[in-house]
Parts: structure tokens; C-alpha cells; sequence
């Protein structure tokens, strides 16, 4: 392969990943014309195709796919020892991608942030709320946050919050006609606001313990969400029980506009963590953040 064509399959990779000419060009900064002027030409001159176009979407045929798990992880590594080059500078700056859940980033990675931030004004940081799970190698991000047992045995785990719980609650106007549910299978008979899982469309199970005994029930009711806030305000309006992070409902519960059922059978379990890939060779940036995150009992 020729030194000029560099570009061409840096661009192939781009386009593969945003699945899109019109995204890859605006990450870019190219034209689509060009874009794909300069695909074009690498295909003819490779003689194979690459990529899959449709009026819809852009995919990699067998021959990109082979070729860009090849040579992405390569231009990847190029990328990061720039950067490390660039932190030797005095400051510490640069730019971090994080995804995280909706729950973990507002109880436990902003409150972190926010003085992290402040310490270090030449970071920037790029966060995603998103409640699949995301592959942060594929998507390029720096790192993600998940519960400790939802993290792969290849990835770097690093403690950044408490054991916490999920509960199950309703507002005192539901229980005073339905009644209160007494162990989990009671849930079946009862209205249930339920949540849809992104990554793999279905319905969120809800999953209970109790002295090594564990339980998952599959419920039902009137309302789908795939957001918390919505589930809270719905089980306070007296729309069905909701099963939520116990911290989203500590107020409610306080002052008695949301009552917990099942209490018992709602143990905690290990809290969030932020992983990122076993091989990623650390910048200034991400080396301070792992500090400024890390959970201290």
C-alpha cells in the first residue's frame, strides 16, 4: 500500500464506524463528494469492494470488515501516542469520551467531575448518556461506567462509588386500593411501570434476593419507559410500582409520597465502576481522572 493512500483507508475506517457519509464527512471536515471520491478510489484500486452502500445506511462488505479490524487498532495506537506526546507538555489537557448510564452519571460520576473539572481547565470532556452496553473500543470512547458485574473480563475496572440498591415503590393511593405485594410473585397481579432495555429490546426483568435466593420477575402494566425520571413521576401519580435506585426516591419516601414494599428482598450490590481497555496506554488526562474517581471507603 502506497504512503498517499493513508488517508483514504483512515477514511474507510471512519465510515465504517459512523455507519454514515454525512456523519464521516462532518468528523472529518471533508466534503461527501471528496469522502467518497476517496473510497471510491481505494476500492479501484484495491479491486475489491468495501463497503455496502444503500440509500439508507453505509456497511462494511467481508473484505472491510477484514481490512479494518486490521489496520483500526493500528491507526487507534497511532492516535493515542500522539497524545501521550502532546502530555508531556507541562499542562495537562486534552479531550476524554465517557459513556455512562443515566443513573450512574448523575449519582456518582458528575458529583466527581464537576471538581475534576475545575482542577484541570485544559480537559475537556465528551460524555454520552446511554443505557446500552456500549462497546467503548468500538465506539472510541476513553472509558464507560457499569456495575461491576456487567464489565468484561478483558477490561480495566476501577471502583468509583458505593454497594447501593434498587427498590420498589408506589404512591400510597395505588396501595390503598391495590394492596401491597408480599413476596416478588406478587408483583404479577399488580401494575408494573416497566422499563425497555436498549441493547437488546426487551423488557427489564426485575431482580430481587433474599438469604442467597435470587428471583427475577418479568412484569406488567400500562407504561413503558426507557428513561428513570419518567418511572418515578409515573409511580407518583399513582400509575403502577416502579422499581428504581433507591437514592432516586430517598425524598419521596421521606416525606411519604412514595412508600418502599418488598424491602427485604432488595439487597444491595456492588456499585459502579469505570472501566476502560486492559492495552490503553494511559495520557496525563486519563492518569488524573482515574485519580480523582477512584472510590475511597
Amino acid at each position: 500500500m502506497l504512503k498517499e493512500n493513508f488517508n483514504d483507508l483512515w477514511y474507510l475506517i471512519v465510515v465504517a464506524r459512523e455507519r454514515s457519509f454525512t456523519r464521516a464527512a462532518a468528523k472529518l471536515g471533508v466534503s461527501q463528494s471528496a469522502l467518497s471520491h476517496a473510497i471510491r478510489g481505494l476500492e479501484e484500486r484495491l479491486g475489491v469492494r468495501l463497503l455496502t452502500r444503500t440509500t439508507r445506511s453505509v456497511a462494511p462488505t467481508d473484505a472491510g470488515e477484514t481490512l479494518i479490524a486490521s489496520i483500526g487498532p493500528r491507526f487507534d495506537q497511532i492516535e493515542t501516542d500522539l497524545v501521550a506526546l502532546t502530555d508531556r507538555r507541562d499542562r495537562v489537557a486534552g479531550t476524554l469520551r465517557i459513556t455512562a448510564g443515566e443513573h450512574a452519571l448523575s449519582s456518582t460520576l458528575w458529583p466527581l467531575l464537576k471538581p475534576f473539572l475545575k482542577a484541570w481547565p485544559d480537559v475537556n470532556i465528551e460524555l454520552t448518556t446511554d443505557n446500552t452496553l456500549t462497546d467503548i473500543v468500538n465506539d472510541r470512547f476513553d472509558a464507560g461506567v457499569r456495575l461491576g458485574d456487567q464489565i468484561a473480563r478483558d477490561m480495566v475496572a476501577v471502583r468509583i462509588g458505593p454497594d447501593w440498591r434498587m427498590v420498589v415503590v408506589g404512591a400510597p393511593d395505588y396501595f390503598a386500593v391495590q394492596g401491597k405485594p408480599e413476596t416478588p410473585t406478587d408483583l404479577q397481579q399488580h401494575r408494573c411501570i416497566n422499563m425497555r432495555l436498549p441493547t437488546h429490546g426487551g423488557v427489564y426483568p426485575w431482580e430481587f434476593s433474599r438469604d442467597d435466593q435470587q428471583i427475577r420477575i418479568r412484569v406488567e402494566g400500562q407504561l413503558i419507559f426507557n428513561n428513570l425520571n419518567a418511572r418515578v413521576e409515573a409511580a407518583i401519580a399513582g400509575l403502577g410500582l416502579a422499581y428504581v435506585p433507591e437514592d432516586c426516591v430517598s425524598e419521596a419516601v421521606a416525606t411519604g409520597t412514595l412508600v418502599k414494599v418488598l424491602d427485604a428482598w432488595c439487597e444491595p450490590f456492588s456499585g459502579y465502576h469505570l472501566y476502560y481497555p486492559s492495552r490503553k496506554q494511559h495520557t496525563a488526562a486519563f492518569a488524573r481522572l482515574l485519580d480523582a474517581v477512584r472510590w475511597q471507603p
